[in-house]
């Protein structure tokens, strides 16, 4: 008997352990207890999500039961999402509708939500702006050491995230003084660039998609934003499907799952099949062992392994170009795109098979010569980004020991090339196989 006893006690404590592993429950705590209350006098009923802190994943929601294919996660509604309807209806309103000329419905929300968290306690939005992020790592706020270790094509569209907040900074100073009736302070310390840059990412990282009727007093840029307060908890998972929409019935946003979920794990969904750079460019985070994630090959990379004294070179580039062959060339988990085997056959096309150059775009063999070299330059390319990845990943683990401050955004950078790594080195050996096969 005692022996059954003893067994029970290990299989409770094991349970308990797991439920750690899971996630900590996180409900008790002040901010969560004062959002939901906020939520339920909207209208708000959860039944199956908690607030918990996962190893992987940092904050999200763990299921309280286990969930099937086809089960609502979250109904929220309308009256708990914060849309430039709810901006218009506020005291910006006015201020909004008579400035000429218009303003964006992004710079509406921004305003909005910079002006609210300036008002502290006397924001009806207060339980949820305390529980959102108080920093970002989108790319537009990194250190400029650590965008510099970006790979090429991110770091490109990292500084001109950076560039477009900047401008939208300098372009909305007036409209922002024009708001100085509603506060005591100066506008020009509300509205500062760092609270428009929080503004921007909150936005950015947090909204989900929703289409509003066009309003004259907005731009024409779309009008397609929701903050979802509590389901933007959800974290993202490549390997699940959902459904999620704005139900006209119950006007509420609704997400149902398509995949199943046992109780105390996280519940995920999916923010789209998109890679890694597009996840960290987008919401500011790298997925481990995306199915979606590629490395891309810039078109400076790909032409160092074509010679200059090729007398068609030009007209082959040319040809690349039009055909939209000189950009989103990938190595994946399964080896080179076809994509990028195609523009490297376009360019290892000998004078006398120049001619064929349509039939090769079309997927056609224009020689086993030309077939080889297209491989042969696809693994030279593998290596030299393989070398190249490996030379940053030990720039990174260096500032890690040097720059303390920067530890965060490091260790970001360090898990997407960490996988781009994984990727080209699977990329070579597929690459190899080929080149054994022929």
């Amino acid at each position: 008997m005692k022996k059954s006893r003893g067994r029970t006690g290990r299989k409770r404590r094991r349970k308990h352990l797991r439920g750690f592993m899971d996630g900590v429950n996180c409900s008790h705590k002040l901010d969560y207890i004062k959002l939901k209350k906020w939520l339920k006098d909207r209208g708000f009923k959860d039944s199956n999500l908690r607030p918990a802190e996962f190893l992987e994943t940092g904050r999200g929601l763990m299921a309280t039961k286990a969930l099937q294919a086809g089960d609502l996660i979250i109904s929220l509604p309308e009256k708990c999402l914060l849309t430039t309807g709810t901006v218009l209806s506020s005291c910006l309103g006015g201020y909004i509708v008579k400035w000429k000329p218009p303003v964006s419905p992004l710079l509406a929300l921004c305003t909005f939500l910079i002006a609210e968290k300036h008002a502290g306690e006397k924001s009806p939005w207060k339980p949820y702006l305390d529980v959102l992020p108080k920093t970002y790592t989108c790319p537009a706020c990194l250190d400029h050491d650590v965008i510099n270790l970006l790979p090429k094509p991110l770091k490109k569209k990292a500084q001109e995230q950076k560039m477009m907040i900047q401008e939208l900074f300098r372009s909305s100073k007036a409209f922002f003084s024009s708001l100085q009736p509603l506060f005591a302070e100066s506008t020009g310390t509300i509205f500062n660039y760092s609270s428009l840059e929080w503004a921007w990412c909150t936005i950015n990282t947090r909204t989900i998609y929703m289409k509003h009727p066009r309003r004259e007093c907005f731009s024409l840029e779309p009008d397609v934003y929701a903050l979802a307060p509590y389901l933007d908890l959800l974290n993202h998972s490549p390997n699940v499907q959902v459904k999620a929409a704005f139900n006209e019935q119950t006007r509420s946003y609704e997400i149902r799952t398509n995949s199943q979920c046992k109780q105390y794990q996280e519940v995920f969904i999916c923010y789209g099949p998109h890679d890694n750079q597009r996840l960290l460019l987008e919401y500011g985070f790298v997925a481990m062992d995306n199915p979606h994630s590629s490395v891309y090959v810039s078109a400076d990379t790909l032409l160092k392994y074509f010679s200059p004294l090729d007398k068609q070179r030009k007209a082959k580039v040319a040809i690349l170009k039009d055909h939209d062959f000189l950009e989103n060339l990938t190595f994946g988990w399964d080896g080179p795109s076809w994509r990028l085997l195609t523009a490297l056959k376009v360019l290892s096309l000998g004078a006398d098979e120049f001619a064929c150059w349509r039939r090769t775009l079309l997927g056609d063999v224009a020689s086993a010569r030309n077939e080889q070299q297209a491989l042969d330059t696809a693994a030279k390319i593998c290596q030299f980004l393989i070398e190249e990845t490996q030379h940053v990943l030990l720039q990174i683990s260096q500032l890690k020991r040097e720059k303390e401050n920067l530890k965060t955004h490091l260790a970001l950078v360090e898990m997407l090339r960490s996988e781009d790594l994984k990727i080209l080195q699977r990329s070579a050996e597929i690459l190899c196989n080929l080149n054994l096969a022929t």
